[in-house]
């Protein structure tokens, strides 16, 4: 078979489904979210189908939504990451592991160290999900009475990883030499004191971890506002881009890539991976059904608190069976979030009440139908440049999971589209990505 691109593929686990009534479906089992060996079990079914890496979500608080709506969500309760990934480290040996941490609700040390430990733990398998936090009800969390505005926590976020890619540069990879005879464990004249000292942080270093494996983690970002684009441009390796028609992501896809380019970076080391739900059935109309009764499941009052939060405003005052308001005011929230939702409205002519059973389930990029029929999508959104591969989310879990890996897997490595084996042990080796240089050992 003559060689062509192949997809990556992520599983976004959030911390196992996206879907606000995925504990509902039949066969699930409601308690995944704490539940470690049910979890460890989902990790081992994604690595022995062969995906590029299990990527974890957080939240720093509990989502800003009324009690009523709140209480029926199984999506915003979840263990820390970076507590959970590097106990899957212990029961995986190739998936990538990729943990979300905050810049705006974090400082850049802690992340540098428990990073670099993960990358150590797992031989080389981590990736740092670079996120802002648009949840301004984290803030109290965090002893701060309001959320930081949406410009400051981008050019926070900048600064941020700005030290800590320089905090895993405080040592040469050949630091440690560990000479037993001559009582000398590392060579001073190769590690490196950072000092930095910028607009937000002070931090000295060097970083008491040993430089990870993959000389950083794989940096990921989410971002799809202007800023956010530019951002991932600039310094993402993944980036998870937001659903919409394929149209829009060849755009965004042509987008990010350029940008890139102009930054001076090869774009191929940028892999764009847009979140998908995939549901599957013997027939298309079979998966549809699925798909309607999962989305059946989800409360009214669950629908209203999540299109709350996507616009960030209060919409049970507007008229639930009449279109969008027009002169919805901006807030401090996610941006490109309130804008899809905003423009989904106006190209699909929904009311409030379908938008928020739309919010309440899952309004981004949806493959419903046959292992052939999702697979000939994904084929034609990676030919036609609308993406590197998908970050799946399983529509409830075991079987949704299950069924994605033991069907669809099969269907894509059949033509050639998907690896039927890892070829390498890293991350970075799963995504076809370069090992950085160390800025201040450069030969290393």
């Amino acid at each position: 078979m003559p060689d062509r691109r192949q997809l990556h593929l992520g599983a976004f686990m959030r911390p196992v489904s996206i879907h606000t009534a995925w504990w509902r479906y039949p066969g699930s089992v409601p308690d995944a979210n704490f539940n470690f060996k049910q979890i460890a079990r989902l990790a081992q079914k994604l690595e022995a189908g062969k995906f590029d890496a299990f990527f974890m979500a957080d939240h720093l608080a509990l989502l800003n939504m009324p009690m009523n709506a709140l209480m029926r969500s199984a999506t915003t309760t979840s263990f820390d990451p970076l507590t959970l990934l590097p106990a899957l480290a212990a029961v995986t040996e190739r998936l990538g592991l990729i943990a979300t941490a905050s810049t705006t609700f974090n400082d850049p040390y802690h992340v540098a160290r428990k990073f670099a430990s993960l990358d150590h733990i797992s031989n080389g398998r981590s990736g740092w999900n670079l996120v802002t936090t648009s949840n301004p009800d984290a803030a109290l969390n965090f002893g701060l009475d309001e959320h930081m505005e949406h410009g400051e926590r981008y050019e926070r976020g900048r600064e941020f990883y700005d030290v800590v890619t320089g905090l895993w540069d405080s040592w040469a990879d050949d630091a440690f030499i560990r000479d037993v005879e001559n009582n000398v464990y590392f060579d001073p004249a190769r590690m490196h004191v950072l000092d930095h000292k910028g607009e937000h942080f002070r931090v000295r270093g060097p970083l008491n971890v040993a430089r990870p494996i993959q000389g950083w983690p794989v940096i990921v970002q989410a971002g799809a506002s202007d800023a956010g684009r530019q951002v991932a441009a600039e310094i993402a390796e993944m980036v998870f881009a937001a659903g919409g028609p394929i149209e829009a992501a060849r755009a965004y896809y042509a987008d990010i890539k350029a940008r890139a380019q102009a930054a001076g970076r090869n774009p191929d080391h940028v892999k764009i991976l847009p979140g998908a739900l995939v549901v599957v059935g013997d027939t298309v109309e079979e998966a549809r059904k699925k798909r309607a009764l999962l989305d059946s499941l989800v409360h009214p009052d669950s629908g209203i608190g999540s299109l709350s939060i996507a616009l960030g405003v209060d919409a049970s005052k507007f008229d639930l069976d009449g279109p969008l308001p027009e002169d919805i005011p901006e807030t401090n929230q996610s941006k490109s979030g309130r804008q899809r939702i905003i423009d989904r409205a106006k190209r699909e002519n929904l009311t409030v009440r379908q938008l928020a059973q739309i919010a309440g389930g899952y309004g981004g990029n949806a493959f419903t139908g046959t292992p052939q029929s999702i697979a000939d999508e994904m084929e034609e959104w990676l030919e036609t440049r609308a993406a590197d591969g998908f970050n799946v989310m399983f529509p409830y879990v075991p079987g949704g999971l299950d069924e994605f890996v033991d069907r669809v897997v099969p269907e894509l490595q059949r033509r050639g589209l998907f690896r039927t084996e890892y070829e390498g042990t890293t991350l970075r080796d799963h995504l076809d990505l370069p090992r950085p240089r160390n800025r201040f050992f450069p030969e290393d």
